[in-house]
C-alpha cells in the first residue's frame, strides 16, 4: 500500500517529438513515477493498478469489505485510519471485482468520482462499472455534509445499475456521519509493517534475508510508520543499491535508506545551525533543487537565488573568495567524474528542500520567482528541468500553495514557441491535477481558464495535452469538458483542443453520447447557424469520428439537432461522408435510414438530402454508388409521402425520381 510518500524523481521522461510540421512536445508522466511521487499515489488506470496489485498487503477487514462488493449494485463504505492505505486498499477491492470475475479489463469502467457535485457531468452508470469515491479529504463538517447528499444519489445509481462503489470516509468527521451509512461501513485496520516492506522488496528483486529485517529499530518503524513511509523506504533502499555509492550488500543500503527516513529532517536541522551566512544557505538550497546537474549550472542557479533574495555582493573579487568547490565540500556536497553535483547521504537534498519550504515561508515567493528563471538555464537538460519543476511543485504543494506552481505552468506555457508544448509546464500542470490535496484545485483552475479565462496558445496547449495525457485517467467526464471549451475557441491551439477530444469520444462510446448532448444542447443557444459548437458537432458526426459499430441512437439525436440548423450547406459534406462510408462498407447503410429519420419531416433538410445523394452518384460507374444512392433515394420518399398517422400521401409529384427538379 501506498499513501502520502515524499520522495525524489531522478529519471523522468522527456519530449517526444509528433511527427513532420511544428514540434508538439509532451511531457509524459508514466505508472512508475506515480508509484512513487508523494501525490496521489496512483491515478485509476489498468498499469498503476497492476503496479499496487503487485505490491498490495491485505489489511484485516479487506476480505469482508471484498465480499460485500461483490453483489451488483453493492456500495462498500471504508472507514480507516489516516497512513492505514485506505486508498489503496479500496482501489484494490474495485481492481479485485476485475480479476476474480472475469472483466475484460480494456472495456471495464473503472473511475474515481469528484467529490463534489460542481461542473460535473450526470453520471450515466452501467452494470458492472466501478467507483472510487474518496471523501479521506475533506476537513470541515458542511463539506461533509454537502458530500453525503452526493454519495446518497450516487449510491443510488450505482444499486440500480447494478455497478459497484468503493466510497473512502473521513476518518475524523466520524460523529458527523449519518446513521444510515452504517450499514454499509466496513472497518479496516492497519496490515502488519514487515508484511508490507517485505512484499515491496521483493518486487524490486531484492535479495534479503528474513532476519534482516528483525532490528528493534525497524520494528519501530514497522509499527508506527504511515504505509506511504513503508513504501518510501523501500524505495530508498533500491535507490541506494541502483545509484553504487552505498556498498554491495543489503546491510548497507538498507542502512542509507533508514537514515534517510528517520534521521535526514535532524541532520538537516544541525547543519542549518553551523551554516548561517546567505551564501553558504543559497547554495545548499540550490544544490538540493538542481541535484543532478552539472557544478556550472549549479553555480549559474546559485548566483541568480542570491539575486533574487537581493543578497549583497561582496566587496571582493571572486579570486579573494572562497573557491566554489571548497564551498562544497563544507556542505557536503560531491563532485563526480563527471561533473554532476549531489550530496554524500541518500535523500539528503530532499530533506533540505522540505527544510527551507517549512522554515522559510517569508521567501517562498522569492523562490518561485527564482525557479520561474532558473529553470530555464542553458546548459539544462530537459530531464533537468522537469526534475526541477516536480521538485519545487512538490514543496509547493506540501505548504498549501498550489498557485505558486500554476503560476509557473502559465509562465512556462505562456513563453513557449508555436506549436510547442513546454515541458516543464506541462509537468508541473500534471503534478497538480493528480495531487491528493490538491488536484481539486487544479481541475478547477482548468476549468474557468478554458471556459471564459485569459488564455494565450501556449497555455491552451498544455490543458490540452494535460486533459489528454493525465485528467481522462482519472476524470475523463471533466476532461471532456474542459476539451469542450479549450475547443471552441479560436486559434491553432483550439484546433489542437478539437482534435483531443474528438480522439477521445471516438474511443469511448458513453464521451461520446456525453459530448453529443453537451453540443446539442449549446447549439439550440447560439444566435447563428454556424457557431463553433455546431461546426464542432458536425464534425464529431463524421463516420470516421463515430465508435465502431457506430451508437446508431446518439448519432440520431446529433444529426436532428444539425437538420435543425441553416445553412444546410455547412452539413453536406458529413452526408457526403456517411454516402462514402455505406458504400465501402454495406454495414454502414443503416446510417443512411437514421439521417434520412433524423431530419424529424423537415421538407427542407429532405429536399437537401436528396440534392445531395444526386450529385454524389451523378457520373459514377461504381455500382456500389448507385445501389447506396439508390437506397437513400427511397428511404427519403418514404418519409416524404408518409404522413404523420402512418397513412401514405397522395403521389403526384414523380420525387421517387432521382431527376426531380425539386431535389436538384
Amino acid at each position: 500500500m501506498t499513501e502520502g510518500d515524499h520522495t525524489t524523481v531522478n529519471d523522468p521522461h522527456g519530449p517526444v517529438n509528433s511527427g513532420p510540421g511544428h514540434q508538439h512536445v509532451y511531457y509524459g508522466v508514466g505508472a512508475d513515477w506515480m508509484a512513487r511521487k508523494g501525490v496521489s499515489p496512483l491515478r485509476i488506470v489498468r498499469d498503476d493498478r497492476l503496479h499496487l496489485a503487485d505490491r498490495f498487503t491485505p489489511p484485516p477487514g479487506f476480505r469482508i469489505a471484498a465480499d460485500r462488493l461483490e453483489k451488483p449494485g453493492s456500495v462498500v463504505l471504508v472507514d480507516a485510519e489516516p497512513g492505514s492505505g485506505r486508498r489503496a486498499a479500496a482501489i484494490m477491492l474495485l481492481h479485485g471485482l476485475g480479476e476474480d470475475g472475469g472483466t475484460d479489463e480494456e472495456d471495464a469502467r473503472f473511475e474515481e468520482l469528484p467529490v463534489s457535485d460542481e461542473d460535473a457531468a450526470p453520471l450515466a452508470v452501467g452494470d458492472g462499472d466501478r467507483f472510487l469515491l474518496d471523501l479521506s479529504g475533506i476537513g470541515d463538517e458542511g463539506a461533509y455534509v454537502r458530500a453525503q447528499h452526493l454519495l446518497a444519489v450516487r449510491r443510488s445509481q450505482v444499486q440500480e445499475a447494478g455497478a459497484h462503489m468503493v466510497v473512502v470516509l473521513p476518518a475524523a468527521l466520524r460523529h458527523a456521519q449519518v446513521s444510515d451509512l452504517a450499514p454499509h461501513t466496513v472497518t479496516l485496520g492497519r496490515p502488519r509493517g514487515v508484511a508490507v516492506v517485505t512484499r515491496h522488496l521483493r518486487m524490486d528483486r531484492m535479495t534479503f534475508r528474513s532476519t534482516d529485517l528483525l532490528s528493534a529499530e525497524l520494528r519501530g518503524v514497522f509499527d508506527r510508520s504511515p504505509m506511504g513511509e513503508l513504501a518510501r523506504l523501500t524505495r530508498l533502499v533500491r535507490a541506494a543499491r541502483d545509484s553504487g555509492r552505498f556498498g554491495t550488500d543489503f546491510a548497507g543500503w538498507l542502512d542509507q535508506a533508514m537514515h534517510a527516513v528517520t534521521d535526514r529532517a535532524a541532520e538537516v536541522g544541525r547543519q542549518m545551525t553551523t551554516i548561517t551566512t546567505t551564501p553558504a544557505r543559497a547554495l545548499l538550497l540550490a544544490t538540493a533543487m538542481f541535484e543532478g546537474a552539472r557544478a556550472d549550472t549549479v553555480y549559474a542557479a546559485w548566483r541568480g537565488l542570491l539575486r533574487t533574495v537581493k543578497h549583497e555582493e561582496e566587496a571582493t573579487t571572486e579570486l579573494a573568495r572562497m573557491d566554489f568547490g571548497e564551498r562544497l565540500a563544507t556542505l557536503g556536497i560531491e563532485r563526480d567524474p563527471d561533473g554532476l553535483l549531489r550530496f554524500d547521504r541518500l535523500a539528503y537534498a530532499d530533506a533540505v528542500r522540505t527544510y527551507f519550504w517549512a522554515n522559510f515561508p517569508g521567501v517562498r515567493d522569492d523562490l518561485k520567482d527564482w525557479i520561474r528563471d532558473a529553470a530555464g538555464l542553458p546548459d539544462l537538460t530537459v530531464d533537468d528541468r522537469v526534475n526541477i519543476v516536480l521538485r519545487f511543485g512538490e514543496r509547493a504543494l506540501a505548504v498549501g500553495r498550489p498557485a505558486h506552481l500554476f503560476d509557473l505552468v502559465a509562465h512556462w506555457a505562456g513563453g513557449a514557441m508555436r506549436g510547442v508544448c513546454d515541458p516543464r509546464a506541462l509537468a508541473g500542470l500534471e503534478l497538480g491535477l493528480s495531487h491528493e490535496r490538491h488536484g481539486i484545485w487544479f481541475r478547477r483552475q482548468l476549468y474557468h481558464r478554458a471556459r471564459s479565462g485569459p488564455l494565450t496558445d501556449g497555455l491552451s496547449r498544455v490543458m490540452t495535452a494535460a486533459c489528454l495525457h493525465s485528467l481522462v485517467a482519472t476524470h475523463p467526464d471533466q476532461a471532456v469538458v474542459r476539451l469542450h471549451y479549450l475547443a471552441v475557441r479560436e486559434g491553432e491551439a483550439a484546433h489542437e483542443a478539437r482534435r483531443a477530444l474528438l480522439d477521445i469520444a471516438r474511443g469511448d462510446r458513453r464521451l461520446y453520447r456525453l459530448l453529443i448532448d453537451r453540443l446539442r444542447a449549446r447549439t439550440q443557444r447560439e444566435s447563428h447557424g454556424t457557431g463553433p459548437h455546431l461546426r464542432l458537432l458536425v464534425e464529431l458526426l463524421r463516420s470516421d469520428r463515430a465508435p465502431d459499430p457506430p451508437p446508431w441512437p446518439d448519432l440520431f439525436l446529433g444529426w436532428e439537432a444539425v437538420f435543425s440548423q441553416p445553412p444546410a450547406e455547412f452539413w453536406s459534406p458529413m452526408v457526403r461522408d456517411w454516402l462514402d462510408a455505406a458504400a465501402a462498407d454495406s454495414t454502414r447503410r443503416l446510417g443512411l435510414e437514421v439521417l434520412v429519420g433524423a431530419t424529424a419531416g423537415r421538407p427542407a433538410a429532405l429536399h437537401r438530402l436528396y440534392a445531395i445523394a444526386c450529385g454524389w452518384a451523378a457520373g459514377s460507374r461504381d455500382g456500389s454508388r448507385t445501389a447506396v444512392a439508390t437506397h437513400f433515394w427511397q428511404r427519403i420518399d418514404h418519409t416524404q409521402y408518409t404522413r404523420a398517422d402512418g397513412s401514405e400521401r397522395p403521389d403526384d409529384t414523380g420525387a421517387g425520381s432521382p431527376t426531380t427538379g425539386e431535389a436538384r
